[in-house]
């Protein structure tokens, strides 16, 4: 099981003493976010990562973005030293294809996870005329993605927890056709030989009016740390405590299978499937919010 959060962790540990070089009292936690991007996690870097995602077109299964997303994702991880691989398996009458990077000896370790993939059909557009278009995907699918890619290019090689990335496909599309939802997920925990001690799934993280709950199926001591580790950085305004929604997303596989996991969502975006779901909507502070957070819980484990 994770262990309890570390209050002083090394990246916390360099955020006080920016702190008290600056003059600032303890109780003055809160720094600007272009301040803490100098401390790894870069929020333009990963929203450039966003705006590439979307110039790709749509990411759905059999199209070439769906290729072309893959290949440079596995290009990235493999600069950046981490061991890629494809999992290719049939679910439900569909083909899917995960990317899976992982660092560490894996006897114990912890996954981070997001989907990749786009809607075929924007079908809660406003406009009726609109909705048989895909969705861009720039903040549902896109967003995740680019949290955990840079998440790989600024995390030590020497943390002593064993990281699987995982970047699941065909999550996006129940509801159309033949399709169901988090297929990906579910494909990838039904051939899971060796359970993570925790899986962390981010979606939808990117909306310039950021405003995470907590969701009611997820584990809660996973989300009593992950927040607490975001106060602790000064984006209470953005990690809410309380609860609110209920989602049925690609961590749902992985508590079904008993692994504990959360869901680190904004279920209130306006654009959700809809052709406006694109990269003006994305904020790089927000970004930049979610990837600190995400770093100094990684770094607090053991």
């Amino acid at each position: 099981m994770i262990k309890k959060l570390v209050y002083l962790n090394k990246f916390q540990f360099i955020v006080l003493l920016i702190l008290l070089s600056t003059g600032l009292t303890a109780g003055c936690v809160e720094l600007n976010w272009k301040t803490k991007q100098n401390l790894g996690f870069d929020g333009e870097r990963a929203l450039r990562d966003v705006q590439h995602q979307v110039s790709l077109g749509p990411r759905i299964p059999g199209t070439p973005g769906h290729d072309q997303i893959l290949e440079w994702m596995e290009g990235i991880l493999t600069q950046n030293n981490w061991k890629v691989e494809l999992q290719i398996y049939e679910i439900r009458g569909k083909s899917i294809t995960n990317l899976i990077a992982s660092r560490g000896q894996q006897d114990k370790y912890i996954l981070l996870g997001a989907h990749y993939d786009t809607r075929i059909f924007a079908d809660y557009d406003p406009d009726p005329l609109l909705r048989g278009e895909p969705v861009p995907g720039a903040n549902d699918g896109g967003s995740g993605v680019a949290v955990l890619l840079e998440l790989a290019r600024t995390l030590p090689e020497e943390i002593p927890v064993p990281i699987q990335i995982v970047f699941f496909d065909a999550e996006d599309n129940g509801g159309i056709g033949d399709w169901d939802w988090i297929l990906g997920s579910r494909a990838f925990v039904e051939h899971l030989e060796n359970p993570p001690s925790a899986a962390i799934i981010v979606d939808m993280v990117g909306d310039v009016d950021l405003k995470i709950y907590k969701e009611h199926n997820s584990n809660q001591e996973l989300n009593e740390q992950i927040w607490e580790h975001a106060r602790l950085l000064g984006y209470e305004n953005v990690f809410l405590p309380d609860y609110k929604f209920s989602i049925l997303d690609d961590h749902i596989p992985f508590l079904e299978a008993g692994i504990p996991a959360v869901d680190i969502i904004d279920l209130d975006y306006p654009y959700w499937h809809t052709t406006q779901d694109t990269v003006d909507k994305v904020s790089a502070e927000s970004l930049q919010i979610v990837g600190d957070t995400l770093f100094a819980w990684i770094l607090s484990l053991e």
